[in-house]
């Protein structure tokens, strides 16, 4: 008797293993991201609800969609924090220093990058190592020099501080996007007579349109959400920032936390509008500029 063997083509059967790895994969990959996608709403959950709560609704449970919405937190936060000023105060501080941050990191990447090979390298290495130094290590040095100079809750202290310490990587990132592009538009400038001033900035600097969309987009919301400078900085003058203004309702013994909440609701608004208005923009600086 005679038993019969079915064999498959070696032609067919990786296309038959690649399948059947597909139809497992799939579902399991939507599952993670479902699980992702409900850990990352989840505190957003928190943030809303609490913010509409009254302090008996989240005495009883955190969790719980609330009863009704209770605006009051809002009107509270508002008055009570002077969230109008600290608003204020985080756009001013954030504008300047990513105006400075984006003039003084173009043209330092632009030096570094058209510069001898020589030259170039060794400044670019000196602006990696603000990379590599922890912050943390200049903050009770910068404090002290902050200080003696008399900038101590001052905007130009946080100005000074951000247009520092986010140098680094934003020259990085100009002088990186400038060495992959052609300096053939630059060569013909000069030819017709532009001085290097005049050909950064009628020439080169438009062309640095997206790099420097991911430069603002990182920076300012770095800026905007920090909390441990200003607290420093501007902890008790009418300068502190939203971030600061909002800690103020957090007590020794207690904490406000529908006020916490809603005060964060209003410190997230301005970020989700410009990013609601300029979405197109921001993903298509961003991916221009990772491109290089």
């Amino acid at each position: 008797m005679s038993t019969m063997t079915l064999t498959v083509p070696k032609s067919e059967a990786a296309p038959r293993r690649r399948r059947m790895r597909q139809g497992y994969g799939r579902p399991l990959l939507e599952v993670v991201m479902v699980l992702v996608t409900v850990a990352y709403l989840f505190p957003l959950y928190i943030m809303l609800t609490m913010s509409f709560k009254a302090p008996v609704e989240i005495a009883e449970s955190s969790v719980a969609l609330p009863k009704g919405l209770f605006l009051d937190n809002y009107a509270t936060a508002w008055s009570q924090a002077n969230l109008g000023r600290a608003l204020l105060n985080s756009a001013l501080i954030t504008s300047v220093s990513i105006t400075l941050v984006v003039i003084i990191g173009a043209m330092a990447g632009y030096a570094i990058a058209r510069g001898s090979r020589r030259t170039s390298t060794p400044k670019l290495m000196l602006f990696m190592l603000g990379l590599m130094i922890p912050g943390q290590l200049g903050m009770v040095p910068l404090y002290n020099l902050m200080r003696d100079v008399g900038l101590l809750q001052s905007y130009w202290s946080l100005i000074i501080f951000y247009a520092g310490s986010m140098m680094p990587m934003t020259v990085f990132l100009y002088t990186g996007f400038l060495r992959a592009q052609s300096s053939t538009y630059e060569e013909a400038a000069r030819i017709d007579g532009a001085g290097w001033w005049r050909s950064f900035w009628h020439v080169v600097f438009p062309l640095l349109r997206p790099v420097t969309g991911t430069v603002i987009i990182v920076n300012a919301i770095n800026i905007w959400n920090d909390f441990l400078t200003p607290l420093l900085y501007v902890s008790g003058s009418v300068n502190r920032t939203l971030p600061v203004a909002v800690f103020s309702f957090q007590g020794e013994f207690a904490s406000e936390w529908g006020l916490i909440f809603a005060g964060m609701v209003i410190a997230a608004m301005p970020v989700l509008i410009v990013y609601f208005f300029l979405q197109r923009h921001i993903i298509h600086g961003f991916a221009g500029g990772l491109k290089g």
